[in-house]
Formats: structure tokens, C-alpha cells, sequence
């Protein structure tokens, strides 16, 4: 027997998402490249800076222009995915008739206990591709935030890894400072 991977577009997976293909799943999964891959299990580390980067956001955020999300996909239909970041902040405005696009995010973040290599290598390139103006990964092994700024073509002319002693901002706040130390000793 040959086994093939599927090569699905948005509206395939929306298809499959509304039919309750995945509801039988004990595990979540996103649409990247048009394969659906799975998501590896959140454990209490991940789930704490996922917490702490959601309370950070909501507090530091321009409440006029900006609204805080967590684990919810974004259409990125040129490129035929889904992810789902763990947090991230978009242009405030409802998005009940449909995701957010790329363009209207400020800046994602993925939190990397067990997915550091993916999330440095496949999402880094694909939310370059569709210009995701800014991008952290907290890594949690290593305790420190790779900061991806100035999309161009596939990848990001900037990169910055910044230590567990820095506080830093994003692009869109540039008065909105995340105690890294803070974050990191989980005190």
C-alpha cells in the first residue's frame, strides 16, 4: 500500500474542520504547507509561559489598536496554512467571519519547550513568507527569545537572540517591556 500525504488548501480544511473530522482526536493539530501536522502536547512549562506571555500582553498592549489572542489559526491561504500560534497580537477588529490573515498580525509567538527545531526553521520561514512583521520564539530549554524582525522573501534580515537578563519590546509598543529574567524565573 502507497500512503500519500494530502495537500490541502483552506477551504479543504475548513471542509473537514466543519464535518468534525478532527473532533474524535485527542490531540490538536494545524494545517502547514497543506499537511496536517500535528502539535506537540502542551506540558506545565509551556502552559506557564503561555500564561504569563498572554497576561504580559493583554497588559501591555495599545487597547485601540491591538488585541491579544492565543492558539487560534491564522489564514495564510499563498501559502496554504493554518498555524496556530501560541500567543499573538493582531490589529483589533472582530474576526468572526473568518481568521485573521497575516497582515493583520503585529507580532506572533511561539513558546518552544519540545518544538524549537520547527519552530526556528518551518515557521520561521513560513510566517516570513507572507510578511508576519515580527516574530519570538521563547525558548524554554535555553532560556532566552530569538526575535525575528524585517520579513524579506523567505526569512527575516533580522535576527536578535535575547539573554534571560533583557527586557524586551515589540515593534508595535515599543514602551511595552518583557522582563525576560521575570519571565524566565517564574517567580
Amino acid at each position: 500500500m502507497i500512503l500519500r500525504t494530502l495537500n490541502l488548501n483552506l477551504a479543504e480544511y475548513d471542509a473537514m474542520v466543519l464535518k468534525g473530522a478532527f473532533d474524535a482526536l485527542n490531540r490538536r493539530v494545524e494545517l502547514i504547507r497543506g499537511e496536517i501536522v500535528e502539535m506537540n502536547p502542551a506540558g506545565p512549562v509551556h502552559d506557564d509561559y503561555v500564561t504569563y506571555l498572554n497576561n504580559w500582553s493583554s497588559d501591555a498592549r495599545d487597547k485601540e489598536l491591538t488585541q491579544i489572542t492565543s492558539q487560534i489559526g491564522i489564514d495564510m491561504p499563498q501559502a496554504q496554512s493554518r498555524p496556530e500560534p501560541d500567543v499573538f497580537w493582531v490589529r483589533r477588529a472582530r474576526y468572526r467571519d473568518g481568521h485573521p490573515q497575516a497582515a493583520d498580525v503585529q507580532l506572533a509567538i511561539e513558546v518552544a519547550d519540545s518544538s524549537l527545531e520547527k519552530d526556528l526553521e518551518i515557521k520561521r520561514h513560513l510566517y516570513a513568507e507572507v510578511g508576519i512583521v515580527e516574530y519570538w520564539i521563547v525558548d524554554c530549554q535555553n532560556r532566552c527569545v530569538h526575535m525575528f524582525r524585517d520579513p524579506e522573501g523567505t526569512d527575516y534580515r533580522t535576527h536578535r537572540i535575547a539573554s534571560n537578563t533583557e527586557l524586551i519590546c515589540p515593534l508595535i509598543a515599543p514602551d511595552a517591556h518583557l522582563d525576560l529574567h521575570d519571565l524566565f524565573a517564574g517567580e
